[in-house]
């Protein structure tokens, strides 16, 4: 492995040294020092602010086939490159296992490529005319300099969502890395490169560098991921300005498990929903409802599943790895003991692994049992912990999965047609999977409804978010109009009061 960079920042097409404090990364599985990330000055913010509106201004005037073959040449440049040791890096930095890792960055080359080619074919609409003459139509034009505020589950692949779209409609980008992901994003910022300079820049710091860059009067548009409430302090910051802004909040997901599901089937999709980066997904399967007439065989089928799943470093053959932070597993203990003193059962976890006492790991957990009383249904838990409900019957089900104040995503497992379609409709959620949990899709709209989020990322609404509506209407015979100043005389109420001619 190579060895870390000193604290920096990056503007395309290059890396500059940060003035400000340095910052340890730790590794969460060794709690090793991984390197050290900048926190960066006003000072520097300012530039680096001054340099992006200056590229975006050239940018949002470069035609829409040019900016194509640039974020084309960039997919290239993503798709030619060897990425192994940003993967290393970002299971060092947050735990995430190697092959999940690299996976992630093999996802991104196609979403530049998407973009590219939605901002050239949806730049505008010609309107049926309202007068005879004139040719009238909506055209779409960038927002600015947008910020990109990333968490650490999905630094790279969530970064991509929003700044290709931006990138395509015409306008600058801020990235604002996690922090627990600093190097392996700054890593990644080298295919940038290839665009015009300072374009693109990504300026790591905690919570007071995104405020800022959310607040400055030199940036234009907002998309965050990350906590509930960090999603409403930048909602609130954001309309504080009138900047557009599209928040993915998190939540608690609900699956269903039908009386017609396929045990084994079922089993295998709730592990992975529910475990998959230790429960770390935006996504996860946090209560699952299972209905009565296959609970028990559905409990069985998913601890044993459960119990074959292997912890370990993220480095090592292991799906499980560790929490991010302490604090994160921290939180999981508590919920935890909170379900278990409330009367939920333990049927599995429920404890740090013999044997991994260094580093922040914790047992995917599998408590039965569960009741409305219990925190564990009402907070969103982040790790690797799943509560179950035993409900009567389907009906039930769905009432139980909408009774949270979240919606991001919802899942069923049923072979009943009207399960599937009843479920697609009624489940309160921006994304509802059947028999199939927590896939995305570049064309569609990813987002959530109630405490989740707001606005889309991906899709045509995706590239919508980054850019703003402009009505034109142009008369190509210029003519003096019969409704033009002033009005005729017959237009208006004689002196017994009758009316004139109607107008429209």
């Amino acid at each position: 492995m190579t060895e870390p960079c000193p604290p920096r920042y990056y503007i395309s097409p290059g890396f500059l040294p940060s003035a400000g404090p340095s910052h340890p990364v730790i590794d969460p599985a060794t709690l090793d020092i991984v390197g050290l990330r900048a926190e960066v000055t006003e000072a520097e913010r300012t530039a680096v602010l001054t340099r992006v509106n200056a590229a975006q201004a050239l940018w949002k005037r470069t035609d829409a086939k040019t900016r194509a073959l640039l974020l084309h040449a960039l997919a290239n440049r993503i798709e030619a490159a060897d990425f192994t040791e940003t993967a290393i890096l970002m299971s060092r930095e947050m735990g995430k296992p190697y092959p999940e890792a690299i996976g992630e960055i093999a996802n991104v080359a196609p979403i530049f490529r998407y973009y590219a080619e939605m901002a050239r074919d949806e730049a505008g609409k010609i309107a049926g005319t309202t007068q005879t003459g004139s040719t009238q139509y909506a055209r779409y034009e960038a927002l600015g300099v947008s910020v990109h505020i990333m968490p650490f589950n999905f630094p790279i692949l969530l970064m991509c969502w929003t700044v290709a779209a931006s990138l395509a409609a015409g306008n600058g980008c801020i990235i604002k890395p996690a922090e627990a992901t600093t190097l392996s994003t700054l890593d990644f910022m080298r295919v940038f490169d290839g665009l015009p300079a300072d374009l693109v820049a990504c300026l790591p710091g905690g919570a007071a560098t995104g405020k800022a860059l959310v607040e400055s009067p030199m940036t234009h548009a907002v998309a965050f991921t990350g906590s509930v409430a960090g999603g409403r302090a930048v909602a609130v910051a954001a309309a504080a300005q009138m900047k557009p802004a599209v928040i993915e909040a998190g939540g608690s997901d609900p699956m269903i498990i039908a009386a017609s599901a396929p045990i084994d089937v079922a089993a295998a999709g709730a592990v992975t929903a529910a475990f998959h980066l230790s429960g770390q997904v935006c996504t996860s399967t946090e209560r699952i409802y299972v209905v009565d007439a296959v609970h028990d065989a559905f409990v069985a089928a998913f601890v044993a599943r459960t119990r074959a799943l292997r912890i370990g470093n993220g480095l090592g053959p292991h799906e499980i790895g560790p929490l991010v932070s302490k604090a994160a597993r921290d939180k999981v203990e508590r919920l935890v003991a909170d379900a278990l003193a409330k009367g939920a059962t333990l049927e599995c976890g429920g404890r740090i692994p013999p044997g991994l006492d260094t580093g922040w790991f914790y047992e995917p957990t599998i408590l039965s049992n569960c009741t409305p009383e219990m925190e564990i249904l009402h907070e969103e838990i982040f790790g690797p912990v799943v509560a179950l409900c035993r409900v009567a019957d389907f009906e039930t089900a769905l009432e139980a999965a909408n009774d949270s104040p979240f919606g991001l995503g919802a899942s069923i497992f049923t072979t009943a047609l009207d399960e599937a379609i009843e479920a697609s409709e009624r489940l309160e959620a921006g994304m509802v999977w059947v028999n199939n949990p927590m896939i995305d899709n570049d064309a569609l709209p990813f987002g959530g409804w109630k405490a989740s989020g707001i606005g889309r990322e991906l899709g045509r609404q995706g590239l919508d978010a980054f850019r703003r509506s402009k009505m034109v209407v142009i008369d190509h015979k210029p003519r003096i109009h019969d409704w033009w100043y002033p009005y005729p005389s017959e237009w208006f109420l004689d002196r017994t009061g009758e009316g004139g001619r109607k107008h429209v």
